[in-house]
């Protein structure tokens, strides 16, 4: 394995350890917090596919292509 593997595995490791000695919070979470949670992730995402949305229609134009290729092909 390389160093960067090692170093991933050191960072799960320590992040367990972290998890195993965590002190329990007395504390209140609002119940529309999951919800902004959500939002957020999915904001995200779409963000994402937003940003690489020509080079996701490349590829869907590619696969198809392919595809059609392959059943010409065959018959």
């Amino acid at each position: 394995m390389g160093k960067f593997a090692y170093f991933i595995v050191t960072c799960g490791l320590l992040v367990s350890i972290c998890f195993c000695f965590e002190r329990q919070a007395y504390a209140y979470v609002d119940p529309g917090s999951s919800l902004v949670l959500f939002q957020g992730i999915s904001s995200v995402c779409m963000g994402v596919l937003y940003y690489f949305r020509k080079r996701l229609k490349s590829f869907l134009r590619r696969s198809k292509a392919a595809e059609a290729a392959s059943d010409g092909d065959v018959s």
